[in-house]
């Protein structure tokens, strides 16, 4: 689905579903906008339920200054129109109270977005606007102030956040890359120290050796089908189940000896439909699409391991905390944990970019979990439910492990238990 196809009004009450849906306002919080071609400023109103919104709730408020629909525009439409004053790049602004950038405004500090190489290059730097009184000119010109020295999202001051961008999917998913980065780095420390990634780290994600040769495939077997609407159920599952984030996630399965499907890079994940999968065939990408940045990875894992079926990377936030703390991610905790994880070896970041080879070796159906410093849990199965089962386990696992702190310290499961389960239930 192309989502700019989309007239203002049905864009607003679909992103504002997603916000209020996900946990990431209130009924009577936060409030988005676009600015239109002709200077007209399409806004959520003021006063009206943000879960049963619709199109027709949506205020217009044109270049002449009328203002058209049935309630008030929203209170806070003075910082949209001072935003887009000072930054006439932006056509989109999403304001919202996730809890976690909450927790980050209401302590006076902005989240770091160098733990992940795509959330830093989505959301760049972090602003910070002081505080002033809600729908004030002031808070206005405050906001509008610190974008205009080149921030494209800002923490508010004991308010808040604002993301902006040239589209309202743009704005929406610096929003929801921003959030997931606050709610990592708060389980993250509650671990230990947290790792950022240097500039010259960084870099190392701006490749383009996704960028493979192109060809064009003459039919799509049954097989192929079916592994496609797969991949797509399941990546809008790890999104529901919050696995997975719009702009991070990866899924590939294997279709033959020869070939695979992988989802592509840039496309929404809670959005993705059969048609964007791309197929790889000996090293050529399907024409017109293009595949994820790990696609190299992936590739070299079906190449070297035959009897793995499915690959799955995500950016989870309780296992994540594990990957930008390099704390130990103990999987001997219940036995579903253990048979589905087994021992979770921490890979180096920048391996994952210069040796594909070798973090390919490290994973198996013996060791089907591997934690990437500063980017990400991968998984491996026999088949896409085998993976994403282990992704799901590897959540929930490091969600208990970190609620176990204030509980008191871990008792694992001992080395006899572990020898009896591998045995009942004849793991590699």
């Amino acid at each position: 689905m192309n989502f700019q196809l989309l007239h203002p009004r049905d864009q607003l009450v679909a992103i504002m579903n997603r916000i209020y849906h996900n946990g990431m306002t209130t009924l009577s919080g936060g409030n988005l906008s676009i600015k239109d071609e002709n200077g007209d400023i399409w806004i959520t109103p003021s006063g009206i339920d943000k879960g049963k919104l619709t199109a027709r709730d949506m205020m217009c408020l044109r270049a002449d200054g009328t203002i058209n629909g049935p309630h008030k525009p929203s209170s806070e439409f003075p910082f949209h129109r001072a935003i887009y004053n000072l930054r006439p790049d932006l056509n989109a602004i999403v304001h919202a109270h996730p809890p976690a950038l909450v927790s980050f405004s209401i302590v006076r500090k902005v989240p770091d977005t160098r733990i992940i190489p795509q959330a830093n290059r989505l959301c760049g730097p972090v602003g910070y606007a002081p505080y002033a009184l809600p729908g004030s000119e002031q808070l206005g010109e405050t906001i509008a102030a610190t974008f205009a020295e080149g921030y494209n999202i800002v923490i508010l001051e004991n308010h808040g956040m604002a993301a902006a961008g040239a589209t309202l999917l743009e704005a929406f998913h610096r929003l929801e890359t921003l959030d997931f980065c606050a709610r990592t780095l708060i389980r993250a420390q509650g671990l230990g120290d947290v790792n950022l990634l240097s500039e010259a780290a960084l870099n190392l994600f701006d490749h383009r050796r996704n960028f493979l040769p192109e060809f064009v495939p003459t039919t799509h077997s049954s097989r192929e089908r079916e592994l496609r609407q797969q991949i797509v159920e399941l990546v809008v599952r790890a999104y529901d189940r919050h696995l997975m984030i719009s702009t991070e996630g990866v899924v590939s399965a294997r279709l033959d000896e020869d070939s695979f499907l992988i989802t592509p890079t840039g496309v929404d994940r809670r959005t993705i439909t059969v048609e964007d999968i791309v197929l790889i065939r000996q090293g050529v990408r399907e024409a017109g699409k293009l595949p994820s940045r790990s696609v190299g990875l992936h590739e070299a894992i079906y190449a070297i391991h035959p009897d793995i079926h499915c690959v799955m990377t995500a950016q989870c936030p309780s296992a994540t905390a594990y990957a930008i703390t390099s704390v130990p991610f103990h999987s001997r905790t219940i036995p579903e944990s253990f048979i589905l994880l087994r021992d979770i070896p921490l890979v180096p970041f920048k391996m994952l970019y210069t040796q594909p080879e070798k973090v390919a070796e490290m994973v198996s159906l013996k060791t089907p979990v591997v934690l990437v410093q500063n980017d990400c849990v991968l998984t491996v199965g026999t088949d896409i439910l085998n993976a994403f089962d282990r992704l799901e386990v590897a959540e929930y696992s490091a969600r208990s492990l970190i609620d176990t702190a204030v509980l008191g310290p871990l008792v694992p499961i001992g080395d006899a238990e572990i020898h009896d389960l591998e045995e009942a239930f004849d793991l590699p």
